[in-house]
C-alpha cells in the first residue's frame, strides 16, 4: 500500500493517466542527444557573464539560436530582452517558457576551465562578474527546450513562447528592468499565454525536481533608512547630535519587529540590514548615516505591517535623540504563487522529467523571483532542480550568490525535459 503524504503528490497518480503519452517516445533520444550543445551553451555563458541589463552578448547568441531554428524572434525588449515564437502545426492554447540570463557581482572562486574572469563596473566600482545563481544553466536549458520542440513543431497544437530575461537579479540604480519592463512594454499584449512555467536550479539531489504550490518563494522589498544628525568633533558629542548612536540603536529595534510584533505563525518574514555607510573620518561624527536591507514576506497585510512598523520605530527612535529618520522603500517581486490546479496537473510532466531522481515536496524559500509578475497575469508553476554533485549534502553545497556556487552538469537533462514535457503535455491537455 502506497501512502502520499501532501495531497499535491497523490493527485498526480490521477493525473498521470491522462499526461501526453504520444511524443514522449520521439523526445526522450532527441534530449539525450542534445546535451553535449545544452552544456556547451552553458559554459559558454558561464565565460562571458554579463550583468543586469547589460545582457548584450548573451542576447545576441540566443537571438541567432533561436533564428537558426526557424522562430519568430523579437529583440531588445525590456533593454536586452529576447522572445521566440514557435507556431505548432495545429492551432491551440499558448504555453510560455522563461529563462532569466543576467548575472551577478561576483569574483569566481571555483576551480575550472571556464571559469569567470570577467569584470564589469557595478555601483561605480570595478567589480567581478559571475553566473553564481545559475542563469547560464536557464538559458542553455531553455535552448535546449526550443530546440527539441521544434523539431516536433508539425505535432504541436497551439504555440509556444520562449522568454529570455534580463535583470531578474534587479536592474541598476537608477533604471528600470526584469519581467515588470517586460510585461510593461508588451510581452503579452499581443500573444497572451494560458500558462506559464519556469525553472531555477538550486541546492539539491541532482536531477531532482522540487515544488510546492501556492506561495514557493517570498515577496521582496528593499529599504534605506537616512537618519540625519548634527555633525560635530568626536572629543565633544554632546554639542552635536550623533547619528551613529541612533543607527546602533535602530539596527536592534528593526529586528525585533518580525521577532516581536508580528504574528510569525501566520506567515515567515524577515528583515536584515546589508548596508551601513556613514562617516569619512576617524574623529568627526558625521551628520548623516544610512542604512539599507531587505524585508520578505509571503502575505501581504503582514507586508504593510511590517513596512509601517519599520518606519513609525525609524521616525520615533531618531526623535527621541534629536535626529531625524527618513524612511524610503521599493518593491521587488510579489509573492511566487504557483497556481493550486495548474501545479496538480504539472505533476505528472514534472515525474517523467525527473525520472529516477523524482519529484519532492519543497518548504517555502524566503528568496523572491520577479517571475512572480507573470503569475499575477496568467496562471504559473515555478520549480526548482536539484544540481549538487553525487554524494554531496545540501549543508556541504555552496549557496545560490556565492562565490562558489557550481552545479553538476547533467542534471540539467532533467531541466530539458521538464520545460519540454510541460509545453507538449499543455498543448495536449490543456
Amino acid at each position: 500500500m502506497r501512502i502520499c503524504l501532501p495531497a499535491l503528490f497523490c493527485l498526480s497518480a490521477f493525473y498521470a493517466q491522462h499526461a501526453n503519452a504520444d511524443l514522449k517516445p520521439a523526445l526522450e533520444p532527441q534530449i539525450s542527444k542534445l546535451m553535449p550543445q545544452v552544456i556547451s551553451w552553458r559554459r559558454d555563458l558561464h565565460q562571458h557573464p554579463e550583468l543586469s541589463n547589460r545582457e548584450f552578448r548573451t542576447s545576441e547568441l540566443v537571438a541567432k539560436e533561436l533564428k537558426k531554428l526557424g522562430l519568430e524572434v523579437q529583440t531588445g525588449i525590456a533593454h536586452t530582452g529576447v522572445v521566440g515564437v514557435l507556431k505548432g502545426g495545429k492551432p491551440g492554447p499558448v504555453v510560455a517558457l522563461r529563462a532569466d540570463m543576467d548575472a551577478l557581482p561576483v569574483t569566481e572562486q571555483v576551480d575550472i576551465p571556464f571559469a569567470s574572469k570577467a569584470k564589469a563596473e557595478f555601483n561605480g566600482q570595478e567589480v567581478g562578474v559571475m553566473h553564481a545563481c545559475g542563469h547560464d544553466a536557464h538559458v542553455a536549458m531553455l535552448l535546449g527546450a526550443a530546440t527539441v520542440l521544434k523539431s516536433q513543431q508539425k505535432n504541436l497544437t497551439g504555440t509556444v513562447v520562449f522568454i529570455f530575461q534580463p535583470a531578474e537579479e534587479g536592474p541598476p540604480a537608477g533604471e528600470e528592468g526584469g519581467a515588470a519592463l517586460m510585461l510593461k512594454q508588451g510581452l503579452f499584449s499581443k500573444l497572451k499565454p494560458d500558462a506559464i512555467f519556469g525553472v531555477h536550479v538550486w541546492p539539491g539531489p541532482s536531477g531532482q525536481l522540487q515544488v510546492k504550490d501556492e506561495g514557493i518563494m517570498a515577496a521582496a522589498d528593499s529599504f534605506e533608512i537616512k537618519v540625519k544628525g548634527v555633525q560635530v568633533h568626536g572629543s565633544s558629542p554632546w554639542r552635536g547630535v550623533d547619528p551613529v548612536a541612533v543607527t546602533g540603536q535602530l539596527i536592534t529595534a528593526l529586528h525585533q519587529i518580525p521577532a516581536r510584533q508580528l504574528d510569525v505563525t501566520k506567515a515567515p518574514a524577515v528583515l536584515s540590514i546589508g548596508q551601513v555607510n556613514g562617516g569619512v573620518r576617524w574623529n568627526i561624527i558625521p551628520d548623516e548615516v544610512t542604512l539599507g536591507g531587505t524585508v520578505r514576506t509571503f502575505d501581504p497585510q503582514m507586508r504593510e505591517q511590517l513596512l509601517s512598523k519599520m518606519k513609525h520605530t525609524a521616525e520615533h527612535i531618531a526623535a527621541a535623540s534629536g535626529a531625524s529618520a527618513e524612511f524610503s522603500q521599493r518593491g521587488f517581486a510579489a509573492v511566487t504563487w504557483n497556481d493550486v490546479k495548474l501545479t496538480q496537473w504539472a505533476m505528472p510532466s514534472l515525474q517523467w522529467a525527473g525520472r529516477d531522481a523524482g519529484v519532492a515536496p519543497i518548504k517555502p524559500i524566503t528568496a523572491s523571483e520577479d517571475f512572480s509578475f507573470y503569475q499575477q497575469q496568467v496562471p504559473g508553476v515555478f520549480f526548482f532542480l536539484g544540481i549538487n554533485e553525487p554524494g554531496v549534502s545540501v549543508e556541504k553545497t555552496a549557496p545560490n550568490h556565492s562565490p562558489f556556487f557550481k552545479i553538476h552538469e547533467p542534471a540539467m537533462e532533467n531541466g530539458v525535459r521538464a520545460l519540454t514535457a510541460l509545453a507538449v503535455d499543455f498543448l495536449e491537455k490543456k
